[in-house]
């Protein structure tokens, strides 16, 4: 009889660890997750959505990007290539950030259909090599090119 409850108190410990890591790991994602979104579907907001945190994603269109003279910041446009919506940021952006490329903003749609961000997540080209090959004139393969614009 002894080995039973053994065996018996072993699953219901081995089911309450699980149980407390399911918890652990599912329960708190849904406060702490940010959702995506695109131009288009900022552009259509509710005002239920207004100065709630958001990441939207895009490509930074040319031409558009102006720094601030009297302090540390920048404004541009995002564009998913159907909408395009002004984003407004505060801060010093990353060093891969720049018109032409994509990017994540975080931040929040105001009422006045105008984007405040306090995060910008430049995203890098698939194309790395090194600096010295660079120097020595070496260039990439393109038969993969197609391949990184349609992922």
């Amino acid at each position: 009889m002894g080995s039973k409850n053994k065996k018996i108190g072993i699953i219901v410990s081995l089911l309450l660890v699980g149980g407390a890591l399911a918890y652990l790991a599912l329960g708190n994602f849904g406060e702490n997750l940010v959702y995506f979104f695109t131009p288009s579907e900022v552009k259509a907001f509710s005002a239920d959505y207004y100065q709630k945190k958001v990441r939207v994603g895009g490509m930074v269109v040319e031409g558009s990007m102006k720094a601030y003279a009297d302090r540390l910041g920048l404004t541009f446009e995002l564009t998913d290539g159907e909408a395009t919506i002004p984003v407004t940021f505060e801060g010093i952006p990353p060093d891969l950030f720049k018109e032409g490329q994509g990017a994540v903003v975080e931040g929040y749609w105001t009422g006045q259909h105008q984007f405040q961000s306090n995060l910008i997540m430049a995203k890098h080209s698939e194309d790395y090599m090194p600096i010295e090959l660079k120097r020595a004139g070496v260039e990439l393969p393109r038969k993969d090119f197609m391949k990184s614009l349609v992922q």
